[in-house]
């Protein structure tokens, strides 16, 4: 009998590559849009000390919006857009990894292993320095200070545009730490994000839409405690991942590991459903033309 479950796979040589990319930026903005109040609130949670500004992902979610309005959990935005390049180099290399790989072995679990851990390796090279800047707009607020720097503001007292509070974050980062300051936090966001995704396109491949929200907070869970470091070290300016663990666990305990996890799943299930679901139909609208009457689903 048939396993059902043995459905063809697009791979990359069936692809017209331009529309794939059209789409993949429309789908990837999409999904942007619509999760990232919850990575801004994540990202907060993960910095501040204990509770002491927020009890939780709905008390943040409303004390950002009391205070700075709509506008306020979507500080960074404009700068993370540019992630979106990162997020094309993502599927670029998964697909091309996948290809490679397919020349030493046919196993489909193998293929998305390899390929996932290798697409988060190069995503993350482009995306950390972007992450850096946005983190430390997200921390921007009214009243007491969060992270290492503080926009501010013109001489008229009024607030800085988007690109201007970014400039002024940049010039700070420069002027602290160099250089090197952009890439702050890199081998955690490597220790955090290649085994997500090495272990994410596996269970993608395999389980299909029931379950891959399910997979994506498993991961989550799993791989939360390096993300609260890795959030920490960049934000705060740490050097220290080991020093960053231990100082944690003095400050809060086990639980301080688990900082912003709601947030995150909150965050990460319905870009997962989107990409679960949308990620097939976006290879399927991006085949090419000759192809397109041969594929039966």
């Amino acid at each position: 009998m048939e396993d059902k479950r043995n459905i063809q796979i697009i791979e990359w040589e069936h692809l017209d590559k331009k529309k794939f990319y059209v789409f993949g930026v429309a789908m990837t903005m999409m999904i942007r849009v619509s999760v990232y109040p919850f990575t801004l609130i994540r990202t907060r949670l993960q910095v501040q000390k204990g509770k002491s500004l927020y009890h939780g992902t709905f008390d943040a979610f409303i004390k950002i919006l009391r205070a700075d309005g709509v506008t306020g959990l979507y500080r960074g935005f404009l700068v993370n857009t540019f992630t979106l390049i990162s997020g094309q180099c993502y599927v670029t290399t998964y697909e091309l990894t996948r290809k490679f790989v397919a020349d030493y072995s046919q196993s489909n679990t193998v293929k998305s292993l390899v390929a996932g851990g290798s697409a988060s390796l190069v995503a993350q090279s482009i995306t950390v320095p972007i992450d850096v800047v946005s983190q430390h707009l997200m921390m921007q607020r009214k009243g007491e200070k969060m992270g290492r720097f503080q926009v501010r503001g013109n001489p008229e007292g009024q607030r800085v545009v988007a690109f201007g509070q970014t400039k002024d974050i940049i010039r700070q980062i420069l002027r602290a730490d160099g250089l090197r300051g952009f890439y702050r936090g890199y081998v955690a966001s490597l220790l955090t994000y290649i085994p997500n995704s090495a272990v994410w396109w596996p269970f993608y491949h395999f389980y299909a839409a029931i379950s891959g929200p399910l997979a994506a907070a498993t991961a989550s869970i799993l791989t939360n405690p390096m993300d609260v470091i890795r959030t920490r070290v960049q934000v705060e300016g740490k050097s220290s991942i080991i020093l960053t663990f231990r100082q944690l666990m003095a400050e809060e305990g086990p639980w301080g590991l688990m900082k912003g996890l709601s947030a995150r799943i909150i965050s990460s299930t319905p870009s997962t459903i989107v990409i679960v679901v949308g990620y097939e139909s976006l290879k399927k609208l991006s085949l090419r033309p000759e192809l397109v009457d041969s594929r039966h689903w």
